[in-house]
């Protein structure tokens, strides 16, 4: 069961930033090809699948769901802090963006032909993993498609300030071969993972995991 007081934290501080992080990150895409690279996989994966929603499963301000929308794909958001989703929704009227948290996601069982976790699971401790994966199986159809893009490492950092302000987050790294087994107990399969050298603006190497539910 995940710690409410953790999820309240995580949503006070991503209200309180919302507008200068997508200010700050919204054109970010354009200066990383891994990310790029690793998004264009999984928009093929799921298409020759056949297709069918995906979900970006902490969406924040939309800047990775219009750029899977812009690959073809049937793409919606789903963010834990409203105001994240306000500036979604204004930035990108022409999408779907909803208040939602990925411990419960308002979603049918096996609905989803691809989900994408981007970054969005870095405020959880470890021991809470399972929970989500776990919401991530059940939510996608047999055969779909997880892509995830994670911090590498074995720390936990906190921060008081950031995008400007004030506020209160713990992040977290995952090292792959952890993440790949938790995905693996929860029952996908995967399929390809990728660990770059951090840029210049990161104090730490980037993984990307992408998994299968088995059809």
């Amino acid at each position: 069961m995940t710690d409410a007081t953790d999820l309240e934290t995580t949503r006070a501080s991503y209200d309180t930033v919302a507008t200068d992080y997508d200010r700050l990150l919204r054109n970010e895409l354009d200066n990383k090809p891994f990310d790029r690279a690793m998004l264009g996989v999984f928009a093929e994966r799921v298409l020759a699948g056949g297709g069918g929603p995906v979900g970006d499963l902490g969406c924040g301000p939309g800047r990775v769901t219009t750029y899977l929308d812009k690959l073809g794909l049937d793409a919606f958001g789903v963010d834990l802090s409203p105001e994240m989703v306000a500036v979604a929704r204004r930035t990108h009227p022409s999408l779907r963006f909803e208040v939602g948290s990925m411990t419960g996601l308002a979603l049918g069982d096996g609905s989803l032909a691809g989900a994408l976790a981007w970054y969005s699971t870095v405020h959880t401790p470890p021991r809470e993993l399972p929970l989500y994966f776990r919401e991530f199986h059940r939510v996608l159809a047999p055969g779909g498609h997880l892509l995830m893009a994670f911090k590498v490492g074995d720390e936990c950092v906190h921060l008081d300030h950031a995008y400007g302000h004030d506020l209160s987050l713990d992040v977290y790294r995952f090292r792959p071969d952890q993440v790949c087994e938790l995905l693996t107990d929860a029952g996908f399969e995967e399929v390809a993972r990728l660990v770059r050298a951090a840029d210049q603006r990161e104090s730490t190497p980037q993984g990307y995991f992408l998994a299968r539910r088995p059809a």
